[in-house]
């Protein structure tokens, strides 16, 4: 302690001196009539040095140029990295080929099989009316429209598409796209920007995530179809949060999802939407022409009107049997997508026959309403003959025409899990005739839903097609599947 005290002492002089040589001479410096303190010259070397480090050029040494031996040897040495990570055998696809229309039944490799692969939900591939449209659209149009549609791609049959589909849906406007799956992926980007929040259910399909993404909106992901836990979430980003009043948010989620056949409950979703002051986006690609008393959708089955769902996008490429997308909302949403949705001012407009297409399905569906008995009937039937299906258990709602068997009881590898799928699904096929997919997913798809069995209902369907889908995989599900019960 008596050795530290002088050492104290002598630190506290220096200092003292080191601050007196600082303020003593200078503050009694005047520049231009201004007294300086010696704290302020020190701070303005500082400054001056700190802009002078950030201004100078960053040194470089000379580089001594390469001789030609050392080149040809730094080439001899390089290897390119691989355009794509190596495909693993068991990873390889080999697709069953159509050669026939992809209706109820068509033929799949020189054979004529049963077809639950296609969402071809009211029936209508192969419809003489939609066939005849679709050959007149031809010889008065063309092929294609050789243009997006601000350049000389408008034609008349789109126009005539877009206000048929919004006064089916009873909305104010609507927009085409050219392709299904870019309508949700391009109309999410068009209003969701950089600092908007989005709260999205966590088993959106690709087109969805892919859109999210696009945004580079603030995604926050609720557990799925989980109510409690979308409310959970919204809560906790609104709640104190004076900032998140400032900005857009959006709840996204799909009316009858792709990765599971549940349907949301757009009621709930509505009164939270209304509650915490979110806007919703709706992807109705599996829906629209499906649910409500007449085909109108999810806000049709709930009995929510329609004005309540900010937007809705659809692919109709499932229960209208043509291809392409539509958004639809109010006048200004629409509008806005005109010169600002990158799907619809940079693709190449809907093939006109297309359009002539959906617009006679629409008059289709509206002229006979019992396709969708017909359809509920099949969903309905179907259900019943599966429910003990060896293995396997039905995930999907009751009305969805999309049946979603998933299996009792996981491997705890999603790889194994798909290849004891994916072996039903062959064999069913190679020994009943009988076309069934699974829902694999690509590598870029993050969904973490379980994989399962996809069957596609058609309103088309009878009764012996149903009979032998469900035959066929009680047969072959409790072979694959004996030791994993």
């Amino acid at each position: 302690m008596d050795m530290a005290l002088p050492v104290v002492n002598a630190t506290a002089a220096v200092l003292a001196r080191v601050s007196a040589a600082f303020n003593a001479p200078l503050a009694r410096a005047v520049v231009f009539g201004v007294h300086i303190d010696g704290h302020l010259v020190v701070e303005g070397l500082l400054i001056a040095v700190i802009v002078f480090q950030l201004t100078r050029k960053s040194y470089k040494p000379p580089k001594k140029p390469l001789t030609e031996k050392e080149i040809d040897e730094l080439c001899d040495e390089w290897e390119p990295e691989p355009l794509c990570p190596p495909i693993k055998e068991g990873a390889r696809i080999d697709t069953p080929m159509l050669e026939s229309a992809a209706g109820p039944h068509t033929i799949v490799d020189g054979k004529e099989v049963v077809n639950f692969a296609s969402a071809n939900y009211l029936g209508l591939i192969g419809n003489e009316k939609i066939i005849d449209s679709c050959v007149g659209s031809l010889e008065k149009y063309g092929v294609g429209s050789c243009g997006p549609r601000g350049f000389y791609g408008t034609i008349d049959v789109h126009l005539d598409c877009e206000a048929k589909i919004a006064k089916f849906l009873g909305t104010p406007d609507s927009i085409l796209y050219s392709y299904g799956i870019s309508t949700i992926f391009s109309v999410i980007p068009a209003f969701c920007k950089k600092g908007d929040i989005i709260v999205a259910d966590e088993g959106v399909h690709w087109a969805v995530q892919n859109g999210l993404h696009l945004s580079r909106s603030t995604v926050v992901y609720f557990k799925h179809n989980d109510m409690a836990s979308l409310a959970s979430t919204l809560e906790k980003l609104t709640r104190g949060n004076k900032r998140a009043e400032k900005i857009r948010r959006y709840i996204v989620v799909e009316s009858i999802y792709q990765n599971s056949g549940q349907i949301a409950p757009l009621d709930e979703i509505v009164r939270m939407k209304e509650k915490y002051r979110f806007r919703v986006i709706l992807e109705e690609s599996h829906s629209f022409g499906v649910l409500g008393k007449s085909g109108r959708g999810l806000a049709e089955h709930y009995g929510v009107p329609v004005e309540k769902i900010d937007i809705i996008t659809a692919g109709m490429g499932n229960a209208l049997a043509t291809d392409g997308g539509f958004c639809t909302g109010s006048v200004r949403v629409v509008d806005h997508q005109r010169l600002s949705s990158s799907g619809y001012v940079f693709s190449a407009s809907l093939p006109p026959y297309l359009a002539s297409a959906a617009v006679s399905a629409v008059n289709y569906l509206e002229e006979n309403p019992s396709v969708l008995a017909n359809l509920r009937s099949n969903i309905a039937l179907l259900h019943k003959e599966l429910s003990d299906t060896p293995g396997l258990e039905i995930s999907s709602h009751v009305l969805s025409p999309i049946v979603f068997l998933k299996l009792k009881k996981s491997t705890g590898s999603p790889t194994t899990d798909l290849d004891l799928l994916e072996t039903i699904a062959e064999r069913v096929l190679k020994e009943d005739s009988v076309f069934i997919v699974t829902s694999k997913k690509s590598n870029l798809d993050m969904c973490k839903l379980p994989i399962g069995i996809r069957l596609f209902v058609s309103a088309g369907h009878t009764e012996s097609d149903i009979s032998a889908l469900s035959s066929s995989l009680k047969r072959v599900s409790a072979s694959v599947l004996s030791d994993h019960f």
